[in-house]
């Protein structure tokens, strides 16, 4: 369960067609209307700790399966790296979660996921998918699936599609209730707004965790490096830039309230101001983990020269505890508010300034993307966007999701091996 936060409207996927080095052509893009899903922020202002909590369980869960990826595909991991035991979404939070779900849900300005609908097979199979920057690989549900979870999601067939052709091997990835997604593995044709490419690895997935049972999408796109695919194996859009479907080894998101775009093959200009910030990735990790970090309380520097990993599949923001404790001590009047989850609170009446540099630019998160709500409903105190949780990636490794790339328009960019920021316009 890859949950996002704050998006009311949709999703573009434009597909940059032709360009110069100078100068942008003209591009052909589909709009993808999303659905609405369940909120971190309660209708009554709450911050919703069981929803918070069962998505943190699954953002551990998911890194700890790119460093079990990672080790089986390099056979090793890179200093500080730990692979951490399965993260349990405790039971009372689950069986909370599941009445909540069997329950009608009223129009509360819900938040929206990150997703577009892509299409496998020929003919084609659509599905509704999330764009994954803190994974490696493509799975959705199989026509085959005998997992209750499967019956509200669209399926894949392979007998329907004259382009199916199925490989050895297997997927799988474990979750915090015990359950998995897993499955055989396939290749097929693939077409994400317009860019096909040919014999795609990827899984139909039989067995699919009751994590997603709340969850509009259908399955997960990866967009990370191979060396964190459990398939081993190219993602989707390295195999385009292999097959020469797309004109540029890049591609940017815009993560806002209206308009919001996934652009593959390069960026869109009309989103952002100026030239985006680039800093270099350490290919090693196989994630979009950029160094040389520093994150502000105002203009005051609280803690600087930590790795950042850039995860679009992610709601908030994850570092070190002992970190994340220096970062909330210049905040005044912030206290632990869940010592287990690592969740701090402030007063409502001063939602601190928060931004990152690195090295260059400071890019601000704006108080509404770092205040997650209330304490309790009418309560003065507020919930930061940033947690403290031990994800296994090292005691000097931030994670930030959404709540951060909401504020910049990011590039991902595999032509230089480096992540750019720019200035929303």
């Amino acid at each position: 369960m890859f949950c996002k936060s704050s998006l009311l409207g949709s999703v573009l996927l434009a597909v940059l067609v032709t360009a110069t080095p100078l100068q942008q052509q003209r591009h052909s893009s589909t709009a993808i209307s999303l659905p609405k899903r369940a909120s971190l922020t309660k209708p009554d202002g709450a911050f919703d700790i069981d929803r918070a909590i069962a998505q943190g369980v699954a953002t551990i869960n998911k890194h700890r399966q790119n460093l079990l990826n990672l080790q089986n595909n390099t056979g090793s991991l890179p200093q500080g790296f730990e692979i951490k035991p399965v993260a349990v979404l405790p039971s009372n939070i689950a069986a909370s979660l599941n009445k909540r779900q069997a329950e009608a849900l009223t129009d509360e300005e819900d938040d929206e996921e990150w997703a577009g609908t892509i299409s496998i097979g020929t003919p084609a199979q659509s599905f509704l998918i999330d764009f994954d920057t803190g994974s490696s690989d493509l799975w959705v549900p199989s026509s085959s699936c005998t997992s209750s979870t499967c019956s509200s999601k669209k399926k894949y067939t392979a007998s329907k599609s004259s382009t199916s052709s199925k490989q050895s091997g297997s997927f799988s990835i474990q979750y915090g209730d015990g359950s998995t997604v897993s499955g055989p593995v396939y290749e097929e044709t693939v077409t994400v707004a317009g860019i096909k490419v040919t014999r795609q690895e990827f899984s139909p997935v039989t067995t699919l965790s009751s994590s997603f049972a709340d969850d509009p999408i259908d399955g997960i796109l990866g967009l990370a490096y191979p060396l964190l695919s459990n398939l081993g194996t190219n993602p989707f859009f390295n195999t385009a830039v292999t097959q020469g479907t797309v004109p540029a080894g890049e591609f940017g998101f815009f993560l806002s309230s209206s308009g919001s775009e996934l652009f593959l093959g390069g960026t869109n200009s009309a989103k952002f101001s100026g030239i985006p910030e680039f800093h270099d990735v350490d290919t090693s990790t196989g994630f979009w983990q950029i160094t040389g970090a520093s994150i502000f309380s105002g203009s005051t520097k609280a803690v600087s020269n930590f790795e950042t990993i850039i995860d679009s599949g992610t709601t908030i923001m994850y570092g070190p505890p002992s970190a994340v404790k220096t970062f909330y001590s210049k905040v005044p009047g912030s206290k632990l508010f869940d010592s287990t989850n690592g969740f701090y609170s402030f007063p409502c009446s001063s939602i601190p300034d928060v931004s990152f540099s690195w090295g260059g630019a400071s890019f601000a998160i704006s108080s509404e993307n770092f205040n997650l709500g209330t304490t309790a409903s009418g309560a003065s105190t507020c919930v930061g966007a940033l947690a403290a949780q031990d994800l296994g990636l090292g005691t000097n490794t931030w994670l930030l999701g959404d709540s951060f790339m909401k504020n910049v328009y990011s590039v991902f960019s595999f032509d230089q091996d480096a992540v750019g920021f720019a200035p929303l316009k």
